[in-house]
């Protein structure tokens, strides 16, 4: 079952998520005092492969700003090994990641907010109200377009800054969300 898009101007949803670190995470944890950014990702999409490092050098830089982030990998592991939490784990390490990298192994948080593909980002303000439902970049062959700005962190940015997103988004692409099958 696919879920329904949150709206701009919904409240974050609440979750309690274990992380590749050996922590559980809430929303909570991971506010920022201006912003939060709460990213769905996986390890096996060749979308989230081509953006991993720039998702890294954002969520440094925003952190900055008083943007706190989370990643969460939403697919079904038993059908997509290369997305297990060992593997996670791996990923985690490997690209020293600077934010929180927590399994939604029942698909509810994936589901509450809508996400449908990796990557998939939602930007919410200090009142945790959803303003930025978008893309990192603008893509082509899973190469950044040249010249193309970088629409995550200057909608963050502005989030930060003003409490408000950008009137023009365009949707993220890449790999739908792996769902489990219903039994």
């Amino acid at each position: 079952m696919a879920p329904s898009s949150l709206s701009l101007g919904s409240k974050a949803a609440d979750f309690e998520l274990e992380g590749t670190d050996g922590r559980n995470y809430r929303l909570a944890d991971v506010r920022g005092p201006n912003g939060t950014l709460v990213m769905f990702i996986c390890n096996h999409c060749p979308y989230v492969k081509a953006v991993l490092d720039d998702i890294i050098r954002d969520v440094s830089e925003l952190k900055a700003l008083g943007i706190g982030a989370i990643a969460i990998m939403p697919n079904d592991t038993d059908a997509y090994r290369e997305d297990s939490f060992e593997k996670m784990r791996e990923l985690a390490k490997a690209k020293k990641l600077p934010f929180p990298y927590v399994i939604d192994r029942t698909q509810n948080v994936t589901r509450a907010y809508g996400a449908v593909c990796t990557p998939d980002f939602f930007g919410f303000n200090a009142d945790l109200k959803l303003q930025y439902r978008g893309r990192i970049h603008a893509m082509r062959n899973l190469q950044r377009v040249p010249g193309s700005g970088r629409e995550l962190f200057d909608a963050m940015k502005g989030i930060a800054r003003t409490g408000q997103g950008p009137t023009e988004q365009h949707s993220s692409m890449g790999c739908s969300v792996k769902w489990r099958s219903e039994a």
